[in-house]
């Protein structure tokens, strides 16, 4: 297991060889991802070689990614299939890389109990990935913690006043108004899974 700050130099790395072509300075990385010491960069890349994750083949600027892509699950994409009127079906040969779509920096998943968000195709006992932030724009579904101690999962809006409203996906439902004081976000939306079996 990676900590999070060599989880953190992993990514950027592999971030900065697809954009570049080749890997970054240790400089570079301590930009990056706002470490200042090049000797607190240089010892988590170094833990990443032992580790075996990456390989420096001469200077710090040819590291290379060990992982491969069976390493970083995927799934083939095989085109598209209708939800309404049936269309063609026509064979694609992309993949679709699993661990790209859901899996990142300060993100964790939580299992959803209730119906509260079922309009927005959020069922009971599913599985919703959220990215860890304090922040979050009007619209957007987030983690909501309501006087330190309830979370809850709606979509959030801000009001005149200093106030939030948070808004359940069920016609059901009546939106929730607080005091801005009295709810802390704790996470937004990102991802979604169901397993039918």
């Amino acid at each position: 297991m990676l900590t999070t700050q060599q989880k953190r130099v992993l990514d950027f790395i592999r971030a900065f060889i697809r954009r570049h072509g080749h890997s970054p300075s240790l400089r570079e990385i301590g930009e990056g991802i706002d470490i200042q010491s090049r000797g607190a960069v240089h010892r988590h890349v170094q833990t990443l070689i032992d580790r075996g994750v990456l390989k420096r083949t001469r200077g710090w600027r040819t590291l290379e990614l060990v992982e491969t892509d069976e390493v970083l699950p995927s799934l083939p994409l095989l085109g598209k299939i209708a939800a309404g009127r049936p269309i063609e079906a026509i064979p694609g040969h992309d993949e679709i890389n699993i661990a790209e779509m859901l899996l990142g920096e300060e993100r964790y998943v939580l299992q959803i109990e209730g119906d509260s968000m079922i309009d927005a195709g959020i069922l009971d006992g599913d599985l919703v990935v959220i990215q860890h932030t304090n922040t979050a724009n009007d619209g957007e579904i987030v983690v909501a913690l309501i006087d330190d101690q309830e979370a809850t999962l709606k979509r959030l809006f801000h009001l005149s006043g200093r106030r939030i409203k948070l808004v359940a996906e069920n016609h059901n439902l009546s939106p929730l108004i607080y005091p801005a004081d009295r709810v802390r976000i704790q996470g937004v939306l990102t991802g979604q899974l169901r397993s039918y079996r």
